[in-house]
């Protein structure tokens, strides 16, 4: 797979510090442009032709929302994430509805930021938020910091299910999910696939992923 070409546009220093830190040792990774202000943004879209923009809510020029739809209507092409430190649910919907593939907030563990970003060219709409103030409701989720996308994966490694088979069920790439396992064995203290699936069965995780769920991921080609 050749390199995601990303763009980031935020007005503070320590965020776009904080994105490069992330990810410059992604080698699927590549930020080729950065956007400091909205009113930067759409011209930098044109200079370096990225693939993903992550992109901030409030920013002087254009905020984010109004960029959202300039950016639908003109690149309909790119997939835009969006960073914001604003915890609105509101603002979350209106975001997702204006375009944006997902809605991350600036708690996000930075090891998650390189897994979602990957989804999110590939083609999922990750429709509950992550990284905001507050956790889901699952227990396990809320002990080990999982998101609803590594219990997904966990409760499938579990059961057997191969990076292939999985990676297959979520239309997602085989390096997508090996991404997603390596914060699943961090955050869980485990070294192997074996040890992640005794955790499963330990915490009541292996029965429920016959269903297939994917009430987090719609697939939008």
């Amino acid at each position: 797979m050749r390199r995601i070409r990303l763009l980031v546009a935020d007005d503070h220093a320590l965020v776009l510090e904080a994105v490069r830190l992330a990810l410059e040792k992604q080698p699927d990774l590549e930020i080729v442009a950065e956007a400091k202000s909205g009113s930067e943004v759409l011209p930098r879209v044109a200079e370096s032709d990225p693939d993903v923009i992550l992109l901030d809510i409030r920013m002087p020029g254009i905020d984010g929302l109004e960029l959202l739809e300039r950016l639908r209507d003109r690149y309909p092409k790119i997939k835009v994430v969006v960073l914001s430190g604003v915890e609105d649910p509101e603002v979350s919907a209106e975001a997702v509805r204006r375009g944006a593939r997902a809605f991350l907030g600036k708690g996000i563990d930075p090891a998650e930021l390189a897994p979602i970003l990957l989804e999110v060219f590939e083609g999922a709409v990750l429709t509950e938020s992550v990284g905001g103030g507050s956790s889901g409701a699952h227990s396990v989720a809320d002990e080990f910091e999982l998101t609803a996308r590594e219990i997904e994966i966990l409760e499938r490694v579990a059961t057997g299910r191969s990076n292939k088979q999985i990676a297959q069920e979520f239309w997602l790439s085989e390096q997508t999910i090996k991404y997603h396992l390596t914060n699943v064995y961090r955050k869980l203290g485990v070294g192997s696939r074996t040890e992640a699936a005794r955790f499963a069965y330990e915490r009541g995780l292996a029965g429920g992923a016959s269903s297939g769920d994917t009430s987090r991921h719609e697939n939008a080609g």
